[in-house]
C-alpha cells in the first residue's frame, strides 16, 4: 500500500475518536502514507496529527475536492463515517475500501423499543474493524489530540491561582438533552473541596455566567473565552474532570484524565463512553437506570420530549460531587508516569 484515505467528516469528538485508527494505520503500515478528508470546520484537528501526510477539506459541496482525490490514486479507503456522504466518494474514487458496522438497527430499536441488542463494544473498537482486512490491529494506548500550536498554551496563564488544583466541569454540548442542567452543576459545584472552571463554546456563555454568578466563589467560568486547544490545556492540568456526553469528555479521556460523565438521554451502551482501555480506574458513570423513556434518542433533542427531563435532574448531586472528589483523590496518588 502506497496511499490510504481516511474519510471522517465530523464531529470534534468523533473525529478524536479516530485517533486509534489513524496512528496505527501509520504505524503498522510503514511507508503507508495516510490522507484524510474531513469537512473544512475540522481541519485542524488532523493537520496536527503527526501520522496525517495530507489533509483534505470541502466546505459545502464534495466536488470542490473529488478531483484533488482521484488524482492521488489511493490504494485504499477506510470509511470511518458511513453515510451517503461517504458513500459518494467512495463511488466516485471506485478503490477498494473498508469501513465498520454502524449498527444502526440496533440504535433504532434500542432509542425506539428499548430493546438491548447493542454489543457492549466502544465505537472505536468498532471502527478498527475497517481496517482488520489490512492486518491493522488496535495498539492499546487509548485517544490521541494534538494541540495546532503547543509553545503558545500555558495553563497557568490562562487561569492563574489554581496551583493547589481545581476540576474542570464541562457545561456545554450540542443538544440540551445531553447537557447537566445549570441549577444542577451549582448544586454539585457548592460540595466540591477545590476551584472549578466552567468549560464551553459561547454558546453556553449566559449559562457559564449563571453559574458562575451564583456561586460568586471558587469558579473560573471561560466559556466561549478560551479556543479548543486552550480548554484542552485546562483539561489537562485539572485534577479531575466533570462532563456530559460531548467531544470535550473525549478530549479529556486523550488527556488520560479522571473522567466522572453524566449521562442524559443518551446512553453510554450506544458506545461513545470515555474511551479509556486500561485504566478503568480513571472512568466513573453516573446514569439513572431506571428512567424507562431513555435512551430517548442517540444524538439529542431542543428539548426533553417529555417535558420533564427526569434523565437528568434526578441524578444525585451529593454522588457526583464524592464521585468527582475521590477519583481526583485516586489520581493524584499515581505514579506521575500513570497520571
Amino acid at each position: 500500500m502506497k496511499k490510504i484515505l481516511v474519510i471522517r467528516f465530523s464531529s470534534i469528538g468523533d473525529i478524536v475518536l479516530t485517533s486509534p485508527v489513524i496512528r496505527c494505520l501509520a504505524a503498522q503500515l510503514p511507508g503507508t502514507e495516510v490522507h484524510v478528508l474531513t469537512r473544512k470546520a475540522n481541519e485542524g484537528l488532523f493537520k496536527t496529527n503527526p501520522s496525517v501526510k495530507k489533509t483534505f477539506v470541502y466546505d459545502k459541496k464534495l466536488s470542490e475536492v473529488i478531483d484533488l482525490l482521484r488524482n492521488e490514486n489511493y490504494d485504499h479507503i477506510v470509511d470511518l463515517h458511513k453515510n451517503i456522504r461517504s458513500f459518494r466518494v467512495r463511488f466516485a474514487l471506485r478503490k477498494p475500501a473498508g469501513s465498520f458496522p454502524k449498527l444502526n438497527i440496533q440504535k433504532y430499536l434500542l432509542v425506539r423499543f428499548k430493546i438491548k441488542l447493542m454489543p457492549e463494544i466502544h465505537i472505536v473498537d468498532r471502527y478498527f474493524e475497517a481496517v482488520k482486512p489490512l492486518g491493522v490491529m488496535n495498539d492499546g494506548k487509548g485517544l490521541d489530540y494534538f494541540y495546532s500550536s503547543p509553545n503558545q498554551l500555558n495553563a497557568g496563564k490562562l487561569i492563574s491561582g489554581l496551583q493547589n488544583g481545581y476540576y474542570a466541569i464541562v457545561i456545554g454540548g450540542k443538544h440540551t438533552t445531553k447537557i447537566f442542567p445549570a441549577e444542577k452543576v451549582i448544586e454539585v459545584c457548592r460540595l466540591l473541596d477545590k476551584p472549578v472552571v466552567l468549560l464551553g463554546g459561547k454558546e453556553d456563555e449566559s449559562r457559564g455566567k449563571m453559574i458562575a454568578d451564583s456561586l460568586k466563589t471558587n469558579v473560573f467560568d471561560v466559556c466561549g473565552k478560551l479556543s479548543l486547544d486552550e480548554s484542552a490545556e485546562v483539561l489537562k492540568h485539572a485534577s479531575a474532570v466533570l462532563t456530559n456526553d460531548t467531544g470535550l469528555m473525549h478530549i479529556a479521556a486523550a488527556m488520560h484524565k479522571p473522567i466522572v460523565s453524566v449521562w442524559g438521554n443518551t446512553v453510554p451502551g450506544l458506545g461513545m463512553y470515555p474511551y479509556l482501555p486500561g485504566e478503568p480506574q480513571k472512568s466513573v458513570i453516573i446514569e439513572n437506570k431506571e428512567i424507562s423513556c431513555r435512551p430517548c434518542s442517540k444524538i439529542g433533542f431542543d428539548a426533553c420530549p417529555k417535558g420533564h427531563f427526569n434523565c437528568m435532574m434526578t441524578l444525585n448531586s451529593s454522588e457526583i460531587a464524592d464521585k468527582l472528589m475521590n477519583i481526583g483523590v485516586v489520581f493524584s496518588l499515581l505514579p506521575e508516569d500513570q497520571r
